[in-house]
């Protein structure tokens, strides 16, 4: 069964973005072909319980296993060896990445308190959208009682677009919260 986001997509927003502008075919068209969520651990790699903690929290948002990232040098600054853990990565593709979406969209953003919306300088010269959230809890599949530490998440959209405008469109006509400059 496909995502209700995804026959959305197909059915109400690629057409609007196609007529919007100009677009001779739908494959010219911006759209979202991956997701990655990153959770750095820091110092609390090192303690495979907290380790385990975090890579059950990040499998039930994600809906996958994480990797475990490594550090690839030693910086004495921040604390650092060669080898250690650093965090964990998931990357989201396909009908699990428009389950995510939806989720975040409607369900996880709205619970973030004090909430006024996203920035839009979030995209970098390609048309990739980046933002932190800084609690993981705000995803009702964290069970908040078993929860040791509250922690971050860096999650990139990555959007096959021709320019920043196009992604920042496609993702307004998905609804997502960005903050809108109020004229006085």
């Amino acid at each position: 069964m496909q995502p209700r986001l995804k026959e959305i997509i197909k059915k109400e927003i690629q057409p609007n973005l196609k007529q919007k502008f100009g677009y001779k075919n739908l494959y010219m068209v911006p759209q979202i072909y991956k997701i990655t969520i990153n959770m750095g651990l820091g110092i609390d790699g090192n303690n495979d319980k907290i380790l385990k903690s975090c890579v059950d929290d990040m499998s039930n948002i994600a809906g996958q296993k994480p990797v475990i990232t490594k550090f690839k040098k030693s910086i004495a600054n921040f604390k650092t060896r060669k080898n250690t853990t650093a965090g964990i990565k998931v990357t989201l593709r396909k009908n699990r990445m428009y389950e995510f979406i939806d989720r975040l969209i409607n369900i996880a953003l709205p619970r973030i308190k004090d909430f006024r919306g996203l920035n839009k300088k979030g995209f970098d010269k390609f048309g990739n959208y980046s933002f932190g959230i800084k609690e993981h809890i705000i995803f009702p599949e964290v069970n908040f009682d078993k929860v040791d530490k509250i922690r971050g998440l860096d999650i990139t959209i990555s959007i096959k677009s021709q320019n920043i405008e196009h992604s920042y469109e496609l993702l307004k006509q998905l609804n997502f919260p960005f903050i809108e400059k109020r004229s006085y």
